[in-house]
């Protein structure tokens, strides 16, 4: 069975629409999601902080039983943070600040070198590294290149596909990405975009180790509960 590893930044989206206010707590999400059973916690700590903060970060290695993932850029900064931190697994993926959310995989063809020196020195320190990038085999041949310890799959544009022909599409570059990884014996997760009808077109895929998902699990949690939103996609995976 893959596992599930849960985003709570969006959690941090919420409480800082307000600005002075505490609540709701990512840590306390993190929490909750543990307890419904979820594998990890994914946070990503953006350059502008928009949602998740360096204390939130703290916290959480602190808190986090199962395992702390943490998004991040291939910047100085971020590999200081990392180090400091030392989370139990960084994904490294693109980010722009005129984003709202991460809209697709690093681009290893131009990005190679720098991404190279990141993953070095992370895995020197014994930070296990995991890079995002689209299911294109030039790109998970450079990850295998350059000694990514994994890959998360980009989900975005299956989960965004708006025919059948499109989702069909976009899902084999899916599986054809998954099994090359798996024959260069590189880990395997998938994340971006997966909600709970998405996830049911994995069925049989058992290249996938571990679903990263936050917003639907996160925007089911405000109408039915962290721990219910939680156990529902669990099951889902479950039955892959």
């Amino acid at each position: 069975m893959a596992g599930l590893a849960v985003n709570v930044d969006h959690v941090a989206t919420l409480r800082n629409i307000r600005g002075d206010v505490s609540y709701p707590d990512p840590v306390t999400a993190a929490v909750l999601v543990e307890l419904a059973g979820a594998d990890g916690i994914v946070v990503h700590l953006r350059e502008d902080r928009r949602h998740i903060h360096d204390r939130d970060l703290r916290i959480l290695r602190k808190v986090v039983q199962t395992k702390l993932i943490l998004e991040m850029a291939s910047t100085d900064e971020m590999v200081g943070i990392a180090l400091e931190i030392q989370p139990d697994l960084v994904t490294l993926v693109p980010e722009r600040r005129e984003e709202l959310t991460t809209e697709g995989g690093l681009d290893l063809i131009v990005q190679k070198n720098e991404i190279a020196e990141t993953i070095g020195t992370l895995q020197h320190s014994g930070i296990p590294v995991s890079i995002f990038i689209d299911p294109d085999p030039d790109q998970i041949k450079l990850a295998h290149q350059i000694n990514a310890t994994m890959i998360e799959i980009h989900t975005g544009t299956f989960c965004e596909a708006t025919t059948h022909k499109q989702r069909n599409q976009a899902f084999s570059h899916i599986v054809d990405a998954a099994k090359l990884a798996r024959k260069l014996r590189i880990g395997v997760n998938a994340g971006h975009g997966l909600c709970y009808n998405t996830i049911k077109f994995f069925k049989g895929l058992n290249e996938i180790d571990e679903f990263s998902i936050g917003h639907s699990i996160v925007s089911r949690a405000v109408l039915v509960g962290m721990e219910r939103a939680v156990k529902e996609m669990l099951a889902l995976i479950k039955d892959l």
